[in-house]
């Protein structure tokens, strides 16, 4: 019986400090077809990621303010396909054997990813409330440099609060394990509410206030554009004007944060507020939601945005290897 008990340990060396493997959930057959559907899924999320980040990058039409925060998401995104889906598949079906520094960077980039992306979502928030309650002002508000600046702006504070948050793991790598073979972490009393409303509770009401004033302007101008006077008005005052353009991309991008709200939600919810609430199932599956939204993303632009699919039948193609191929115009309609 001990013999076997040693068996089942992770470290069996260290029968004091030592973790359990971990039961399989199921039987075998389900373990092993879950564990190839996930792989499956984080080999879809870098790749469609990774097609975004070449179109964007490639292509100098498509180099325009709003582009350039979906370039944004798409790297955090390609980094949940590449990094975390399969850190967190590892994590979870076997024992930790690479050690607590790696451990801490697997938690840094999964707490950076968290940040950067919700960061990039009020950036988006931010352009569509210009370009369509300030429309007058969104081209010399929202250039090219300055957007970029705030990307980078944006990477860069998710890296250094980041670095703070975990600064107790940072100064005592695994003092969060109850055992060896676990790569687990919890914030401190402090550091814990400070997340709830630095990366939940203020982006969210951010994002929810200004996509309510950017729908209701949206409204609007389209209840405007259907009247003839006001038809009239909209021909002499180009403050009130807002290319169609503008509002499909409204719409578009107001689906994308709709979609991320309902992924990210849950399971901030849950990992922040009702982690003490036992239930693994619920945990896993919270989890696969916030990831699924990666892998989504992609799948919307190849929806509702004709220059992505034509980006990638020529980075299928291998068009973009030839000479000029970044001058070729991806648009079909001008916007």
């Amino acid at each position: 019986m001990e013999a076997q008990d040693e068996a089942q340990l992770c470290f069996p060396q260290l029968v004091n400090d030592s973790c359990r493997m971990p039961k399989l959930q199921g039987s075998e057959t389900v373990t092993v077809l879950g564990g190839i559907a996930l792989s499956l899924a984080s080999l879809l999320t870098a790749v469609l990621n990774l097609l975004i980040i070449i179109s964007v990058s490639h292509f100098r039409q498509l180099h325009t303010p709003t582009n350039i925060l979906l370039l944004s998401l798409a790297m955090s995104d390609f980094l949940v396909g590449l990094l975390l889906m399969p850190g967190n598949l590892f994590r979870k079906n076997t024992c930790w054997m690479l050690g607590d520094v790696l451990c801490l960077l697997y938690i840094y980039v999964i707490a950076l990813i968290i940040s950067v992306s919700i960061g990039n979502i009020v950036l988006i928030s931010i352009d569509r409330y210009i370009a369509i309650c300030d429309p007058l002002q969104y081209p010399t508000r929202m250039t090219l440099t300055r957007v970029k600046c705030c990307v980078g702006l944006c990477w860069l504070l998710g890296a250094s609060y980041r670095l703070l948050y975990l600064k107790d793991e940072l100064i005592q790598p695994g003092r969060n394990r109850s055992c060896v073979g676990e790569c687990m972490f919890s914030p401190n009393s402090i550091a814990g509410p400070f997340d709830l409303i630095l990366n939940f509770i203020a982006p969210v009401t951010v994002i929810v206030a200004l996509y309510t004033k950017v729908f209701v302007a949206a409204v609007s101008q389209a209840r405007a554009a259907r009247s003839r006077d006001a038809a009239v008005t909209l021909r002499l005052s180009v403050k009130v004007v807002t290319r169609k353009s503008e509002l499909k991309a409204a719409r578009t991008l107001g689906v994308l944060i709709v979609v991320y709200l309902c992924c990210f939600c849950p399971y901030y919810c849950y990992s922040r507020i009702l982690r003490n609430v036992a239930n693994n199932t619920l945990m896993t599956f919270f989890v696969f939601l916030f990831y699924f939204n990666s892998c989504l993303n992609p799948l919307l632009y190849a929806l509702f945005y004709p220059w992505f699919r034509k980006a990638v039948r020529h980075i299928v193609t291998l068009q973009i290897l030839q000479q000029g191929s970044s001058e070729t115009n991806i648009l079909q309609r001008p916007e």
